[in-house]
């Protein structure tokens, strides 16, 4: 009985992420912190999309996480080496990858029984896994990839379809039941939240899991939209934590920092960024970055362009690999062009190192939830240009509730394997940026409340603090869980 016992003391958990690059990074930050905290973690992924990370597993030295590889299937039409979902990405491939995806649920609930972990956490794209989990009798923790703001305003446009009682696409309307008044037309919504589609299935079964699951776990913490946990909680009926930001747990020193989503050196910035940074003054470089989904038109990419050439500061313009996404030859030679009014930055950016220079003093972005967050916690404004996904939901969280961010204007929501057919002209981003990076009162309270939320993050994590406190009384709860299946096997208990 002694040896039972001892053996709940240290959990065993898988994590189980979709091989999309923002998904994996955020769902392998909350593996390597349940590590710091004793957990043994494995984590069940294809070799392609373990290149995303596995070099900051190898900077883990704490013998509590590894990875175990599961080959990904051969599809027809698919090219060996073809398993992760990014912007370069052929859009004819897509199909072909999730094909293979559904191909591994198989192998890797036997994974799960062979295993036989503790508890499991589980990418959102990944639903089936709760009910292999709830066969198994193991708790099932399901990842929301995005902040509470996201899900909540989801749910208010699904129980109420505010988008129906309005004349147009472009009319404004109230997300009812949330805890502030914010506006949205539909034009800005997901399409799955404006039509039945593929991904309006899968989002229906993603909140059927979350019914089946133990609890759900958000890298978010409660300074930032705490009074959203607590809303969607409250709505839901469904245990929650916010844990984070966990690239703040992980991410202490910058040899991490710079493979962090990427592990392959080759598709790395080399590094000439630090000493050009370190040249410009303090807060007076502008850091651009979409993100590692983004497609623009090389329409979109000269007014980005001309706007920062307008704004007539110094800025990082994270631009990725543009040319090998369009056939149109200008693309490539308008880009060498503007290489010199700026820093371009064509490989994986060191994002974290990157926005701690003291030289950066705000960020155009796509309003990513992880960019989101790496921004708060670097004490950056951000004029926000969402593309997809829930990003116009976290702009509403940027500017509408927390004030630290300004707008640039953006009107219509595009799928993520198009380039769409919106083009946010020069003089709005002009706008936006100029009023973020100004002097002015607006700019300076901004920039107050961002810091404030960066001093936040930086103590959630520590012992009392909130994201700390939840962290470990999940834990408990979860030894709890496995103590009591250990006693109920020692005395024969069904």
């Amino acid at each position: 009985m002694t040896s039972d016992v001892g053996e709940a003391e240290m959990l065993k958990a898988v994590f189980l992420p979709f091989p999309m690059t923002s998904h994996t990074i955020n769902i392998v930050d909350t593996a390597r912190l349940f590590a710091m905290h004793d957990v043994d973690v494995t984590i069940i992924t294809t070799p392609g999309n373990a290149q995303i990370f596995q070099t900051s597993i190898d900077h883990h030295d704490s013998g509590h996480i590894r990875t175990h590889l599961v080959n990904f299937p051969q599809i027809p039409g698919l090219p060996k080496g073809f398993e992760i979902l990014n912007s370069h990405t052929p859009p004819h491939l897509v199909p072909h990858i999730f094909k293979g995806l559904s191909l591994l649920q198989d192998p890797i609930q036997q994974l799960f029984a062979t295993m036989k972990p503790d508890f499991i956490v589980s990418d959102m794209f990944f639903p089936w896994s709760a009910n292999a989990a709830e066969e198994s009798g193991i708790p099932h923790l399901i990842y929301l990839v995005g902040g509470y703001i996201a899900m909540s305003a989801h749910n208010s446009v699904e129980q109420f379809a505010p988008h129906t009682k309005v004349d147009s696409d472009s009319e404004p309307f109230l997300l009812p039941g949330l805890p502030h008044k914010l506006q949205m037309t539909r034009l800005q919504l997901p399409f799955h939240a404006r039509e039945h589609n593929v991904l309006a299935h899968t989002m229906k079964a993603v909140h059927e899991s979350i019914k089946k699951s133990y609890g759900s776990l958000v890298n978010s913490f409660s300074e930032i939209d705490g009074i959203y946990e607590e809303h969607y909680k409250t709505t839901t009926g469904t245990k929650s934590w916010g844990i984070g930001p966990a690239s703040l747990w992980v991410s202490q020193d910058a040899s991490d920092k710079d493979v962090r989503g990427c592990a392959i050196k080759e598709e790395r910035e080399p590094g000439g960024w630090r000493s050009w940074l370190d040249s410009k003054t303090e807060d007076s470089v502008l850091y651009v970055c979409f993100g590692s989904m983004n497609k623009f038109s090389t329409s979109q990419l000269v007014e980005i362009a001309h706007a920062l050439e307008e704004f007539g500061h110094d800025f990082i313009w994270v631009v990725g690999k543009f040319e090998e996404q369009s056939e149109n030859e200008g693309e490539n030679g308008f880009l060498k062009e503007f290489e010199n009014r700026g820093y371009l930055i064509r490989g994986w950016a060191p994002q974290l190192l990157i926005l701690e220079h003291p030289a950066i003093g705000g960020v155009v972005t796509h309003c990513g939830w992880n960019t989101t967050l790496e921004s708060i916690i670097a004490g950056l404004p951000m004029a926000t240009m969402p593309l997809f996904a829930e990003q116009f939901y976290n702009e509403k969280l940027l500017v509408d509730v927390l004030g630290i961010g300004v707008s640039v204007g953006v009107k219509k929501w595009k799928n993520w394997t198009e380039v769409g057919d919106e083009i946010v002209r020069r003089e709005d981003i002009v706008k936006a940026i100029a009023l973020l990076m100004g002097g002015g009162e607006e700019a300076l309270e901004m920039r107050r409340r961002v810091r404030a939320l960066s001093d936040a993050a930086k103590k959630t994590i520590q012992p009392g603090g909130s994201s700390h406190t939840k962290v470990k009384g999940l834990i408990d709860e979860l030894k709890a869980f496995k103590l009591q299946k250990v006693y109920h096997k020692i005395n024969g208990v069904a």
